[in-house]
């Protein structure tokens, strides 16, 4: 029995390759770092995890509606409709388990084989594999290092077409930390406006921002209608075990997902849907010491990785990930990220894994301790000195 020829366009994340491959270097007895793995290395928030306990010994463990509990739907469109200043109703609203989701069931919705998908590169590796499973035509788009990791907009105009049905944004951004400035969004906005085109935009590192407060294309005249809105608790609230997520779009698309969950998940976790709510109506203090954190992190390792020769890296406006330019190396994306974790023991990922405009980068996710960072810092420094040969 052979499998299925449409499993064959499905990719995967080399994150959990890399992990893999760490762990075993591990159990051989080797000291490892790990910068591979983009997750909070903060515990779930205590108040947080204690609605999920309330919630177990109330009887939250049945099935829920589909589309999500109401009482939770109605703090996620009222938690959007402040962020980012546009009117939400509950009805607009899908919970789902993980943000993933909110990828996977609009691109079947929408996309029909030929259909074009235009998206970041580099960026998240499940969007390309998610087009190509759907029979779509992927149409990546450069970021540039020099404009903040954020869109080539020259080459958005140009790649846009009748063929075009869905634009994907990702804002702050996997896996460059880039954040698309205000003017980008609203020149984005003015060109696919009018168009017969749908945007996703992955907003799951929207609280996760050091420069300026989020911006959303959907909260530009006429984008509301157009837009589906990705976020979720995994990154805000270190929950990404919880598997919860969302999405806000038009209603027309609410629908088509919610036959999707249907037909695949049934519903998201009711206990977990209690904790949700608990996270967003609950204090916040725990999310406001971690970006502080982060972003006391981000400012070393970048500062750490200008150091090292053949490195240059930008400093990213949001997410965890540092994103530097090695090309200074002579080594190729895949080369180094090898050798770093073979020889230093330290596991971060070819930018390559991310796109083919990711080539000449590798990504350090510092969701790890400052102690960790310094010292991958010396190791990378080390390994890259000695091949080099300064």
């Amino acid at each position: 029995m052979e499998l299925a020829q449409r499993l064959h366009q499905l990719g995967t994340e080399s994150a959990f390759d890399v992990l893999v491959r760490a762990r075993k270097l591990e159990a051989q007895g080797r000291s490892v770092i790990h910068m591979e793995i983009g997750e909070p290395d903060f515990p779930t928030p205590a108040n947080i995890v204690e609605a999920a306990k309330r919630a177990l010994d109330e009887g939250w463990t049945h099935y829920g509606p589909t589309q999500g509990y109401p009482e939770l739907r109605e703090a996620i469109a009222e938690q959007v409709s402040r962020t980012r200043g546009v009117p939400v109703s509950p009805e607009r609203v899908c919970v789902v388990p993980g943000g993933k989701p909110i990828i996977f069931f609009p691109i079947l919705a929408l996309i029909e084989p030929g259909d074009e998908v235009l998206y970041p590169n580099p960026g998240f590796p499940i969007y390309e594999s998610m087009i190509k499973y759907a029979g779509g035509v992927p149409a990546p788009l450069p970021l540039v290092e020099s404009h903040g990791f954020s869109l080539d907009l020259d080459t958005l105009a140009a790649r846009l077409s009748p063929r075009s049905k869905l634009l994907i944004l990702n804002s702050p951004q996997n896996p460059t930390g880039g954040a698309i400035p205000e003017r980008d969004l609203a020149e984005i906005a003015r060109l696919v406006r009018d168009r017969d085109l749908i945007v996703l935009s992955d907003e799951i590192y929207s609280r996760i921002l050091y420069t300026d407060r989020h911006h959303s294309i959907a909260s530009y005249d006429g984008m509301l209608e157009k837009t589906i809105i990705l976020d979720g608790f995994s990154k805000t609230y270190a929950m990404t075990g919880w598997r919860i997520g969302y999405g806000v779009m038009p209603e027309f698309l609410v629908q088509a997902v919610t036959r999707l969950m249907v037909n695949s998940n049934s519903c998201t976790a009711s206990f977990t849907q209690r904790a949700a709510l608990e996270a967003l109506r609950g204090p916040q203090d725990s999310v406001d010491r971690m970006v502080a954190e982060f972003r006391r992190r981000r400012d070393a390792i970048v500062e750490g990785l200008n150091r090292i020769p053949g490195f240059r890296c930008a400093t990213p406006g949001g997410a965890f990930y540092a994103f530097p330019n090695i090309t200074g190396t002579g080594m190729s994306s895949q080369e180094l990220a090898d050798h770093l974790l073979q020889n230093a023991g330290v596991a971060a990922l070819s930018g390559a894994s991310f796109g083919s405009y990711g080539e000449g980068y590798l990504r350090f996710s510092y969701a790890t301790s400052l102690a960790n960072i310094e010292e991958a810092l010396r190791r990378v420094d080390t390994a890259v000195r000695e091949l080099v040969r300064v």
